[in-house]
């Protein structure tokens, strides 16, 4: 199985971890590299998961990622032709859920999927969530005294995954490999794809892919003990993927392995990475003034509360009312209720772009 895996790009061997180490080191995720970005989708507007790609159409041209950035490292290609392959792709996030959603899109003059295992067209997608860097496949552990299949099962896709996506799967066959012993984070609540194409194995025509996948800092093959990525504005992830595109279902090795980044190695070295914003609210979608806020039980004992405003916006003034007949015009105050109970607490803010309020009810409770 492991050794099938490094046949999907051709040249994965062993003998690369030798020639690592004559490399300089990367810096993480390609930190030195142009950035790309990602694209925040507004709450109301989630893309769904239906195969119909209509929620992309607000996604600005500036954040696809397209043919022009991929370069075949297998060296069978001297350049891009895009009446062979032509890749258009598009990353979001929504605040608040640790997802990346992935529009894909893809003409290629032929399809490639009538195999059971990894002789398909690929769409292989690597993530590291906190740019932690380093090697994330078995047979790059630095520990070189370990067992394989130890090495397999306690560090394999543990800080960084890999996505193997089938461009389409084979009858019957799942929509992706989850490369690791996590195979769980490729399903239902984790991950979810769908796709839409209207050819047959061995025809040209275009792919429409859309899916999203969540964010791990730890993925072990115990989904109890998962630590998800918290993604949130203006931060950097570790994000690459690689295009391998098969030619003729009766021959043994793929016809291109086009990568977006500069080492081929990407799919197990997360410092081999390139490097991803995850961007603001674009200002079509944003309130000029925005209201919000959250809150900590810092005593529970005194009652006292801690309220963090979280507003968006250029805000000059604001008002609390925290539900006890007090109120405050600090922007984080910390209060302390005389009486249990469960309060509504009003937040209002002021600017010259007009007011806003965030009002919760119940959300303060002290005893």
């Amino acid at each position: 199985m492991i050794m099938s895996v490094y046949k999907i790009s051709e040249i994965r061997l062993f003998v690369a971890a030798a020639a690592l180490a004559l490399l300089p080191l990367a810096l993480p995720a390609q930190l030195d590299a142009p950035h790309f970005k990602v694209f925040r989708f507004p709450s109301d507007r989630i893309p769904r998961i239906d195969g119909q790609f209509d929620d992309w159409d607000m996604v600005p041209e500036s954040y696809v990622v397209g043919t022009e950035e991929l370069w075949d490292d297998s060296g069978k290609h001297p350049g891009i032709n895009k009446e062979s392959l032509d890749i258009r792709v598009k990353v979001g996030w929504v605040k608040g859920l640790n997802r990346l959603y992935f529009m894909y899109e893809a003409y290629d003059d032929y399809w490639d999927f009538t195999h059971t295992g990894l002789h398909n067209d690929i769409f292989e997608v690597v993530v590291d969530g906190d740019l932690s860097g380093g090697p994330h496949i078995d047979e790059r552990h630095p520990n070189r005294e370990l067992n394989q299949w130890d090495a397999y099962f306690l560090f394999h896709g543990v800080h960084a995954q890999n996505y193997h996506v089938f461009t389409p799967p084979a009858y019957g066959k799942d929509w992706t490999l989850a490369w690791g012993s996590q195979p769980w984070i490729k399903d239902l609540p984790y991950a979810n794809a769908a796709f839409d194409y209207h050819f047959k194995p061995g025809e040209p025509g275009i792919l429409r892919l859309e899916f999203y996948i969540t964010v791990f800092d730890y993925a072990g093959n115990d989904p109890s003990r998962a630590v998800e990525s918290q993604l949130y504005d203006n931060k950097s992830i570790g994000l690459c993927w690689a295009v391998i595109d098969y030619d003729d279902v009766n021959r043994n090795g793929n016809n291109g392995f086009w990568n977006l980044s500069k080492h081929h190695t990407m799919y197990g070295e997360s410092s081999q990475l390139r490097t991803f914003d995850l961007m603001p609210l674009e200002p079509q979608f944003k309130k000029a003034l925005h209201a919000g806020w959250e809150h900590k039980i810092v005593d529970m004992r005194r009652r006292m509360v801690a309220f963090n405003d979280l507003s968006e916006g250029n805000i000059t003034r604001w008002k609390w009312d925290f539900g006890d007949g007090t109120t405050s015009e600090e922007q984080h105050p910390l209060h302390a209720y005389e009486q249990a109970g469960k309060y509504v607490v009003v937040l209002d803010v002021f600017g010259p772009d007009g007011t806003d309020r965030a009002i919760k009810v119940w959300d303060v409770a002290v005893k």
